[in-house]
């Protein structure tokens, strides 16, 4: 079953639980509720938004991620469920011993499959399609001569050449919506390794003693494309700033219909294979890791 997101933004509301389903009240009437087994993700974006700790708790047990966006509408906090997972000590003791040719090996592939998504955003006629395509063969394990680094300078120039851009985190327009994208893919991501009994907080590469989610760092690479190509699609018809409808477009990343293994399905249902193919990998019983790519 495809998870639902459900996003709170236009109006205030109390969050609560009866008979096992999301509330959602005004003026102390329910107007709305939905199953918490359905949720996937909630992402709240009003600062009158209130909560009961029985609706929270419900949500986590179901789950769901609670997403809490802060006054610049980017999200600030995740609310993650404690893995309900039969081996979560195993694998975290998994994660925590993974060799380091393995992990290296691993961000090879990822940094691989990443440019070859920025290679597929660019138009067929770009000279840069083409320089990027040429960097992937040079990518070498733990990606040691940083070829990200070279291939996203080639990507940003070729992005968008329509309109003047320069990628800067603190800045609005595309970059907020670009931001506002990749943080959305970054909780669902976070999710779904907590899901599968590991840990987001001990990455591959990303190694940061204050960020928590290391891991969903590394595993969203491949995924920023998908972002980069929907706000560019957006921008195109006439989105120029995070408006609600913005993000509510931004949301339908969720369900993009990718393709793993020859098999088609929502994004957001085929991280769960991808995190198990992740587990496989770091149990030295395979040693590609699966990465869905979206559907043409």
């Amino acid at each position: 079953m495809i998870k639902r997101t459900v996003e709170i933004s236009r109006e205030a509301v109390h969050l609560g639980l009866r008979h096992k389903q999301l509330t959602f009240k005004r003026d102390g009437e329910i107007v709305h509720s939905i199953p918490c087994e359905e949720i996937g993700m909630v992402v709240v974006d009003h600062p009158g938004t209130t909560y009961t700790h029985a609706a929270l708790r419900h949500l986590a047990e179901s789950n769901a991620a609670v997403v809490i966006c802060g006054v610049n509408h980017l999200p600030a906090a995740i609310l993650l469920p404690i893995a309900d997972h039969s081996e979560v000590v195993w694998r975290l003791q998994e994660q925590i011993a993974a060799p380091k040719p393995v992990c290296k090996r691993l961000w090879r592939q990822i940094v691989c499959a990443k440019i070859d998504a920025q290679a597929a955003v660019l138009p067929d006629s770009c000279g840069g399609r083409q320089r990027l395509k040429a960097l992937i063969s040079h990518v070498k394990s733990g990606d040691t001569s940083n070829v990200e680094a070279r291939a996203a300078k080639i990507y940003w120039q070729y992005w968008y050449p329509e309109v003047e851009f320069r990628r800067d985190p603190d800045r609005g327009g595309l970059n907020a919506q670009l931001n506002y994208g990749y943080a959305v893919l970054r909780a669902a991501i976070a999710r779904a390794i907590v899901s599968a009994g590991l840990t987001p907080a001990i990455g591959l590469h990303h190694r940061n003693r204050a960020n928590p989610f290391c891991l969903a760092d590394d595993l969203i690479e491949p995924f920023r494309p998908m972002v980069d190509e929907r706000v560019r699609e957006l921008h195109r018809q006439g989105y120029d700033s995070l408006s609600q409808e913005c993000k509510g477009e931004l949301l339908k990343l969720l369900t993009q219909q990718t393709t793993l293994g020859g098999e088609k399905g929502p994004w957001m249902v085929q991280l769960h294979r991808m995190l198990g193919s992740l587990v496989r990998c770091l149990r030295k019983e395979q040693t590609a890791l699966e990465i869905p790519v979206p559907c043409e």
